[in-house]
């Protein structure tokens, strides 16, 4: 992790007090242009991005870099998603033309939809050159996306056996790898890339809280406390069933987001001598938790022609709150 550490001074603060990150370590650079050189030997290009942001951990230097080759875009992690937005995600992305699937790869749902799409969308290629005369050959993929979006689970679900190393952190995919699908793709894998700056600091937050950026590489207190402010604004009643917050007298939870995040660690019993809440241990089990979905199952993106989807689902979580997801 030494190149993470080297790379991000990460995390500081805009002057409207969100948090910005800078995160390009140094083998992103080389998977640029490994991307680059190896675009030529596939038909089609799979990339992943996670259903709880595909805006967030959709890498804007991939388009320019794909060009016109023929694109599918995979939703991972629905499992961890509102369903209701990831439907209208990918009814945007085919509005707009684009290839899109829905997919949990450690499950296998949406894993023969992806199969089909991508033969449908490599067939271009294949055909030609079996017109011209060569050998009839399986589609060539490349499946590219950001650290921790689930390629690796998702090649080993293609796979049907443990291929490519999947651990739930950012980063673990170093070197390209070919993998052959029997009866079905040879597989180009790519190390995840990041770009060298976020222009907008949602984003960079976003991915945060999602775990692309590794919690080596920033600060992740400001990180916790804005993610448990959103959660209170839009989804309180998760909070309070989750953690057992229950209030008497009608009283609402802590407005203040270091309160909450202490009201939690005393539920949990974080505590040290004197009574005092060990902020630490409460924050990583706030991110561990909202991560693997046990607080509730969340999109932070909204598709740009669906702005009142956010609002059903938070009716649908018990609050009814209006605010955009983004803030």
């Amino acid at each position: 992790m030494a190149d993470i550490k080297e790379a991000a001074d990460a995390l500081s603060v805009t002057s409207e007090g969100l948090p910005t990150i800078v995160w390009y370590p140094g083998h992103m650079a080389k998977a640029k242009r490994l991307i680059s050189d190896n675009l030529k030997l596939v038909d089609v290009v799979i990339e992943l991005v996670d259903a709880r942001i595909p805006v967030a951990s959709a890498n804007p230097m991939l388009k320019e870099l794909i060009g016109r080759k023929p694109r599918l875009i995979v939703l991972n992690k629905m499992d961890l998603a509102s369903p209701a937005i990831t439907k209208a995600w990918v009814s945007y992305y085919r509005s707009q033309d684009i290839a899109a699937v829905a997919v949990d790869a450690a499950q296998g749902r949406g894993i023969k939809e992806l199969v089909k799409l991508t033969a449908k969308l490599a067939a271009g290629k294949t055909n030609r050159l079996e017109n011209k005369g060569a050998k009839a050959r399986a589609p060539r993929a490349m499946v590219l996306g950001i650290p921790n979006v689930g390629k690796s689970s998702l090649i080993n679900r293609l796979a049907g056996k443990v291929k490519a190393k999947a651990e739930n952190r950012p980063g673990v995919t170093r070197a390209k790898q070919w993998i052959h699908i029997e009866g079905g793709f040879d597989l180009l894998d790519m190390p995840g890339i990041l770009w060298p700056k976020f222009d907008d600091p949602m984003v960079g937050l976003h991915l945060s809280y999602t775990g692309a950026i590794s919690d080596e590489a920033i600060d992740t207190e400001p990180v916790v406390l804005r993610l448990i402010g959103w959660l209170r604004e839009n989804f309180s009643r998760d909070l309070i069933n989750r953690y057992k917050l229950e209030l008497g007298g009608g009283e609402s939870l802590p407005e203040d987001n270091v309160e909450l995040l202490e009201l939690i660690g005393r539920k949990r019993g974080h505590l040290e001598k004197g009574g005092i809440v060990n902020h630490d241990k409460t924050k990583k089990l706030l991110l561990k938790e909202f991560r693997a979905g046990l607080i509730g199952k969340y999109t932070l993106d909204l598709p740009p022609d669906k702005p009142e989807v956010q609002e059903t689902e938070a009716e649908n979580n018990g609050t009814g709150s209006k605010e955009d997801s983004r803030d």
